[in-house]
């Protein structure tokens, strides 16, 4: 008997209730009270996640700043490293996580397993200048310098932490795919929402503004809370069963990459879908990537940026569970695509008009609640286009094309602002340019969704 033929269970065995209408994921069924604790859990192990998502970007920047860091070699830090490291390690994850069958589940194992690195890779950036000076020491007269002795050491612990991030980010997805009933997975992303949202005013209001001379103590709390966080919410939730994995492709070595690409990258649908994903994520790179540079180049301090953060995160809290039942009711599709028309439009403007803190502040906080309207209203678009069985498949088909932009647009852009003068007004222009090439690929998207299911 198939996985999915099992008699229905509540995660832990107990029996579902029958007074009490349940919800179904595959093989699991929730009762209210059940449903209540997974939710639990999973915003749990977000909130840990997005500390750590929120704090780490731009407190690597005013490090690498710090360290005499090129607006290009940045960038090339991190914006293109995780990209490259994500072509080649997301894939190999996904399909591997896919095929798992074991106790534990096939989704739950690779968060384990990546959790102690990614603290260690947060533990080496902390102590990057110390890591530095013991490279300089080591080396003696051999040495380059104690400058670029301490970006090596950064260079080295943010690779540790980026590739044990992927892996993690490459199934959690999953396991919200799997575990999550499909009629609540838009309401469910808009609560993921406002957990992101919760953790960023804590970062942006608390944290930020002491970022450059105590990062250490930030890099080493966020290790902490995010390895007990993800730890405990690994040892909480339950998975289901699935049905076997198909077999494997025999045909040589290459047989499995051959069978990867033909199923992700043969179909017009998905090929569309992957673009359009790939630019509507890539839209709000250019502002977030130097949102910080640009308010210090127009002489804001970190507090009142980190106020104006805060300020885009309150509404877009109050907006989230709204957008993800707007997702459910109307399609993530279609949400996503108003979103898009109306980032695209603020953005240009503000590519032309944010030339001082007032109009930087009303274009940046602009930004924040329409991409975030974007993520909410799109965050569902996998689990609800995907094929189930091989959801985490195709979402890193799905990550390698949007790992070309990311490897791409970064460095392209953080040369064209060091040519420039690091006049950063153009990340406002860019990321407008992309939310329109966006639009267009969604339409595409669209017009075959239609074709595909013309009742919804």
């Amino acid at each position: 008997m198939s996985a999915f033929a099992s008699p229905p269970v509540a995660p832990g065995g107990e029996p579902v209730m029958a007074e009490i209408a349940p919800l179904r994921a595959g093989t699991l069924v929730y009762t209210r009270r059940r449903l209540g604790a997974l939710f639990g859990w999973l915003l749990w192990g977000d909130f840990a996640w997005q500390i750590k998502e929120r704090a780490a970007v731009p407190v690597a920047q005013l490090m690498l700043k710090q360290f005499g860091a090129s607006d290009f070699l940045l960038s090339l830090l991190v914006g293109s490293l995780p990209a490259a490291l994500g072509m080649v390690v997301g894939p190999a994850v996904g399909v591997r996580s896919d095929r798992h069958r074991g106790p534990r589940g096939r989704r739950i194992p690779f968060l384990l397993f990546s959790t102690p690195f990614v603290v260690a890779g947060m533990i080496g950036l902390a102590f990057s200048p110390q890591l530095g000076a013991g490279f300089d020491a080591v080396l003696g007269a051999g040495s380059p310098g104690p400058a670029v002795c301490r970006l090596i050491a950064f260079a080295a612990a943010w690779s540790l932490f980026e590739i044990f991030t992927i892996i993690a980010n490459a199934v959690f997805g999953g396991l919200i795919n799997d575990v999550v009933p499909a009629s609540l997975i838009g309401r469910f992303f808009g609560m993921f929402r406002a957990v992101s949202l919760i953790a960023g005013v804590v970062f942006n209001y608390w944290l930020i503004g002491h970022a450059e001379e105590n990062f250490q103590i930030i890099f080493l709390g966020i290790a902490l809370l995010y390895g007990a966080g993800f730890t405990l919410m690994c040892i909480a939730v339950k998975e289901g069963g699935y049905p076997p994995p198909p077999p494997r492709t025999d045909g040589g070595r290459f047989a499995a990459l051959t069978a990867y690409l033909r199923e992700c990258f043969t179909n017009r649908f998905y090929l569309w879908l992957f673009v359009a994903l790939m630019l509507g994520n890539l839209a709000g790179g250019p502002v977030n990537s130097f949102s910080v540079l640009y308010a210090k180049s127009i002489g804001m301090d970190m507090t009142a940026y980190g106020k104006l953060l805060v300020a885009t995160y309150v509404v877009s809290f109050i907006l989230s569970f709204g957008i993800g039942w707007l997702a459910d009711r109307f399609h993530p599709l279609r949400v996503g695509m108003v979103a898009l028309a109306l980032y695209a439009a603020v953005m240009l403007w503000g590519g032309i008009a944010a030339t001082d803190t007032t109009k930087f502040a009303i274009a940046f906080v602009a930004h924040g609640i329409l991409a975030g309207a974007f993520l909410t209203g799109t965050a569902s678009l996998g689990q609800r286009l995907f094929p189930a069985l091989k959801f985490a498949q195709f979402a890193s088909a799905s990550g390698v094309v949007s790992a070309v932009g990311y490897m791409v647009l970064p460095p392209a852009l953080g040369l064209a602002l060091d040519h420039t003068g690091h006049v950063y007004r153009h990340t406002f222009t860019a990321s407008g340019v992309l939310a329109a090439l966006a639009l267009a690929a969604f339409a595409m998207v669209y017009r075959q969704f239609r074709l595909r299911s013309p009742d919804q």
